[in-house]
């Protein structure tokens, strides 16, 4: 691995003071002792539930280059780089290595999509330089700074992954990060209940514009609500904006979008270029996400025709719409059960509506995080679902009024938790049947996905 901070660098950027004259070369960055390798610097962050300083021991038997702490009690190690606050000094080691950087940068935000469209978007323009991204979805507070700490002196690129929960989260991220290019996948209502209105989640959004530079370029929906935001952070800070979408007067646009079972065919044209992709995984939503991926790619002036070709590789990932054979390949999973909101939920019954099955079936946990709005949120998914599955399972208490109000013979059965509906899901699955799991990550929908991995094969109900 090449070398990503020496001891100078590391104290410079810091503003912090080493135990001891040791040599020092950090090859890597930790925050977790159970996936710490030789050589990483370990940062001993402290949070509510949780103190990275009770690891340092185990830290340094694992060979840690160097840690980062604020308080080093009874330990005189050498390796030891001591700063008045370890999240501060991360921050601080981002904004080192963003001003090192001398690659491009873009940040990516958006209600629904953003990891998907990072992981396309780092096979995009892999074949055009080496690409630094975010790990799995490091967005918030600590995600961001360390995606930066990582980031290698010698890449040609770096994506940054932004999410946010409450008003005012993003600007802050977006100014560390300093992005090129801007993207905003879509606005919907993940969040609704901490943000209040659309309105107000995509004024949050449309924040990520006012970080670029004069004549950046910010890839935008062309279909979102509240798009008069993106324009008018786009004057404030003199960025161009591009749309994206399926609108053929778009700057970046899908057309042809055809769906089989080997995923989905689409050409996408840009700034009035047309590239064929093979995505093999299906769903207009995902194709979306392609086009905004190739829009980057095209702003940050990489080669578009080796991104589309490189897109052929993709797969979604571990519970982002993953299509899994269970049950001794006698059942169809689309496993969406690392998170939930109403308009990646209409997205996934979309996708279950065109997988070849003898049955479809949907299953459904709680969607978290939307206050006053939880009811009809949810009630309102339940003309989506019934016209999508043949049947629909629910678990939660929000998405009781989802089952309530479906057409009894739509409805299989709810229970109060994921685990209590997991008996009654494979008990009614039969040879042929295609199963979508989609609920939000406090409902805990990865236990009728264990369900479903341990069943064995399935001849009849």
């Amino acid at each position: 691995m090449s070398l990503l901070w020496t001891r100078e660098e590391l104290e410079i950027a810091t503003g912090g003071t080493f135990l001891g004259n040791t040599s020092v070369s950090v090859t890597g960055i930790s925050i977790d002792t159970r996936t710490l390798a030789p050589g990483d610097l370990f940062i001993a962050l402290k949070g509510d539930n949780s103190d990275g300083h009770t690891h340092i021991a185990t830290a340094l038997e694992k060979g840690a280059a160097a840690v980062l702490a604020h308080s080093a009690e009874g330990i005189t190690d050498p390796r030891i780089l001591l700063v008045p606050d370890t999240m501060r000094g991360l921050q601080k080691l981002a904004q080192a290595a963003r001003a090192r950087f001398k690659g491009k940068v873009v940040a990516i935000t958006g209600s629904v999509g953003k990891t998907t469209t990072k992981e396309m978007l780092r096979l995009c323009l892999a074949p055009s330089g080496l690409t630094h991204a975010a790990e799995a979805s490091y967005n918030n507070h600590w995600g961001v700074p360390l995606t930066l700490a990582r980031l290698p002196r010698e890449a040609a690129f770096c994506i940054s992954e932004i999410g946010m929960n409450h008003p005012g989260e993003i600007l802050p991220l977006a100014k560390m990060v300093q992005p090129d290019v801007a993207v905003i996948t879509t606005i919907g209502s993940a969040h609704l209940g901490h943000m209040g209105s659309l309105d107000a989640i995509a004024e949050e959004k449309s924040s990520i514009i006012t970080a670029l530079p004069k004549g950046g370029i910010a890839i935008v929906p062309d279909d979102a609500h509240g798009r008069q935001f993106f324009t008018a952070a786009g004057k404030k800070t003199q960025a161009i904006l591009w749309p994206c979408g399926a609108n053929p007067q778009s700057t970046a646009h899908l057309a042809h979008l055809q769906t089989g079972s080997d995923g989905s065919r689409f050409d996408v044209s840009i700034q009035g270029k047309t590239f064929n992709v093979h995505l093999p995984a299906p769903g207009t939503h995902l194709a979306r996400n392609a086009v905004a991926a190739l829009a980057a790619c095209a702003a940050l002036g990489a080669d578009v025709a080796k991104a589309a070709a490189a897109l052929a590789d993709f797969r979604p990932g571990k519970g982002r719409g993953a299509l899994i054979q269970v049950a001794g390949g006698t059942i169809t999973l689309l496993d969406e059960s690392y998170n939930a909101s109403a308009a990646s939920i209409r997205a996934a019954l979309d996708v279950l509506r065109h997988i070849p099955a003898t049955r479809r079936i949907a299953v459904l946990g709680d969607m978290r995080e939307l206050g006053e709005f939880s009811i009809s949120e949810h009630q309102a998914l339940a003309a989506p679902a019934a016209s999508a599955a043949d049947l629909v399972f629910c678990c939660g208490s929000y998405m009781k009024t989802l089952f309530d109000a479906l057409p009894p013979s739509k409805q299989g059965a709810w229970a109060e938790s994921a685990a209590l509906l997991a008996p009654h899901v494979c008990a009614a699955l039969r040879k042929g049947d295609a199963v979508l799991v989609k609920g939000s990550l406090g409902s805990r929908m990865r236990d009728i996905i264990a369900a479903l991995n341990a069943l064995p094969a399935v001849e009849c109900a």
